[in-house]
């Protein structure tokens, strides 16, 4: 569900990635930086598309996106 309606409200991203579990740890850190601490990041590497879900108020699609990719890996969001 995203709602952009009101700044206070969390936004909920849902990216396919290619993110593995031998990647995840350059990824963390990078995911952690962006949040505040109130919002959340999670990866279901099981998935066959390795969800990425983040619930955030401050931190963009597009933002992620380009961070994740400057690390070589895909990350596409994906719509409702």
């Amino acid at each position: 569900m995203k709602d952009k309606a009101s700044p206070e409200m969390k936004t909920v991203l849902v990216f396919k990635t290619s993110v593995t579990f031998n990647t995840i740890g350059l990824v963390k850190p990078i995911l952690d930086k962006l949040m505040h601490r109130t919002e959340k990041w999670s990866f279901d590497l099981e998935d066959c598309d390795r969800i990425l879900r983040v619930e955030s108020v401050s931190v963009q699609a597009a933002v992620i996106q380009e961070k994740i990719r400057s690390l070589g890996m895909l990350c596409e969001e994906l719509e409702d």
